[in-house]
């Protein structure tokens, strides 16, 4: 029984378990009314952020050719690095809302249109400079620089002019956006003293840690940040070790060497959680495991071709074989149900040989290996999952053939530069933004080289419909033309399974991204 009231009580510390539930379980185990009152005053005293100790991180998705820069960010530790020392103007909370960081308060014009960021006073860098609003209109503009190559490009192009007044940094946008401070989250929009124009690989903001080490590909070491603007960071230090295999990492958190790991394997997710002293987590949303295709590039110029790939990809073997049920069925497309406005009348490709046959016969390719590259960093599993896909593949008379890459230059040096390999999207808030970042022709990230102009014109006219239901269908048309026309195969979106030491208090639920969007540093403490 003294397990069981254990389990209790860490369900109340961690906020899972309201405090009836709790009496009418500890009741039930035969516990008075007044030791559990006592039982539940020690959990709720629990749940208070405590100050203190070093945090180790456990990460897949470091490499030595990572910058600190985040116009750059293109996996889990550069993101996770953001974290640490920076801010953006707003985030997205738990729930889904906006939430403001450096901008006080965010307000629009009526047609939204112009939207207006009231930027805090006294928040200070860590170069002891004074945040302004004029270094938030140059990190915006450098962003807005096609040479910055910067992975929000795709999303700062709907901006007409900016401009600053006083504490206020104001945007006028091309066309009307309902959903622009969704954009002004996004993890590249750091805010850097000048925006990150004379040293944008400093690793230098406004947030609660400060850079102490820096060896991409190895570690980055922070310190508390003792002049942080805000309350909501606990620890004394922090460190992010790359550890790119699966099992060195799950070992790393069994050994006490680190805290929290991201990117548990489905496979192991269930054995880890009954180790002692570990909590396993998984949180459903929008992030997906995917094969992209250069939709400009031969032979998937072709889009008979591409839907023969499409049609020969079982997807509910993945989630079963892959995912281990953590995680749902695709529809080559980069959104699902837990977007607002998605329309769930839009048929479900299913798996289907004949279909795959008869569009590779219309292809006309002419039986050469199709090469898709794969590295086991690219999303847990994605060695066996390019297996099951060339068994399945080759089933309607596809050559598929897998050419596996060294996790050490995936992101740099394989996306979005090879024409076919595996990746993940960690998804995000709002579809404009995710169509925007990645689908747009002119976004810098657009990995599956998708250019419909009439789709851009789709997606400019959805921002400026303020008709929720003329603007659902005007999505719906656009997932069904990316489901039908584009590079992308979408077998499944992942829940985002990870783990951490019971020692840790704090953890949430954030659906937007991996380790509670990134707040881990923030939100979380040593009990």
């Amino acid at each position: 029984m003294n397990n069981e009231l254990e389990y209790l009580k860490k369900r109340v510390t961690e906020g899972k378990l309201s405090r009836r539930d709790f009496m009418g379980k500890a009741s039930a185990l035969g516990v008075t009314a007044a030791a559990a009152n006592l039982m539940m005053a020690d959990a709720v005293q629990a749940q208070t952020p405590k100050k203190g100790g070093d945090f180790k991180i456990g990460s897949v998705g470091g490499e030595s050719t990572n910058s600190l820069d985040p116009a750059t960010y293109a996996s889990q530790v550069p993101f996770h690095n953001g974290k640490q020392f920076g801010d953006t103007l707003v985030d997205v909370a738990g729930d889904g809302s906006i939430k403001n960081l450096l901008a006080e308060s965010v307000e629009s014009s009526a047609d939204a249109k112009t939207w207006m960021f009231k930027i805090r006073k006294d928040v200070e860098f860590h170069n002891g400079k004074t945040l302004t609003a004029e270094d938030v209109m140059k990190t915006m503009e450098r962003h807005s620089n096609e040479d910055s190559k910067s992975g929000a490009l795709g999303i700062m192009n709907g901006i007409d002019s900016m401009k600053v007044d006083g504490d206020t940094f104001s945007v006028t946008l091309k066309d009307a956006n309902a959903d622009l401070p969704y954009l002004m989250a996004d993890y590249h929009l750091i805010i850097q003293p000048n925006g990150g124009m004379d040293a944008p690989d400093a690793g230098i903001g406004t947030g609660p840690y400060k850079l102490e080490a820096n060896e991409p590909g190895v570690r980055h070491a922070y310190s508390k940040f003792e002049n942080y603007w805000a309350d909501d960071a606990h620890f004394d230090s922090v460190e992010i070790i790359v550890i790119n295999d699966a099992t060195a990492r799950t070992a790393a958190l069994q050994s006490g060497q680190v805290h929290i790991i991201n990117r548990v394997e489905p496979k192991v997710a269930g054995l880890l959680g009954r180790a002692p002293n570990i909590e396993v987590t998984s949180t459903a949303g929008r992030g997906h495991y995917v094969f992209i295709m250069h939709a400009d590039t031969a032979p998937f110029d072709n889009n008979e071709l591409r839907l023969a790939l499409k049609y020969a990809i079982n997807r509910e073997e993945l989630v079963e074989k892959i995912l281990q049920g953590y995680g749902s069925v695709g529809n080559d497309m980069p959104v699902n149900a837990s977007y607002p406005l998605f329309d769930e009348s839009i048929e479900q490709r299913a798996f289907d040989l004949a279909k795959a046959a008869e569009h590779y016969k219309k292809s006309g390719h002419d039986g050469s290996p199709i090469i898709l590259r794969v590295a086991d960093g690219a999303f847990p599993g994605a060695v066996d999952a390019a297996s099951l896909f060339q068994q399945t593949a080759a089933q309607a008379g596809i050559p598929l053939e897998i050419k596996r890459e060294p996790n050490d230059g995936y992101w740099s040096e394989v996306w979005n530069v090879q024409p076919f390999c595996a990746s993940y999207w960690g998804g995000r808030p709002v579809q404009d933004q995710m169509y925007s970042t990645a689908y747009l022709s002119t976004a810098d990230w657009n990995d599956t080289r998708f250019k419909n102009p009439e789709f851009d014109k789709m997606l400019l006219e959805a921002r400026g419909e303020l008709d929720t239901a003329k603007r659902k269908e005007i999505y719906s048309k656009m997932g069904r033309m990316v489901r039908d026309e584009g590079g992308l195969i979408c077998p499944m979106f992942n829940d985002f399974v990870e783990a951490h030491s019971t020692a840790l208090g704090g953890w949430g639920q954030n659906a937007n991204q991996e380790l509670m969007n990134g707040e881990i540093t923030r939100k979380m403490w040593f009990v």
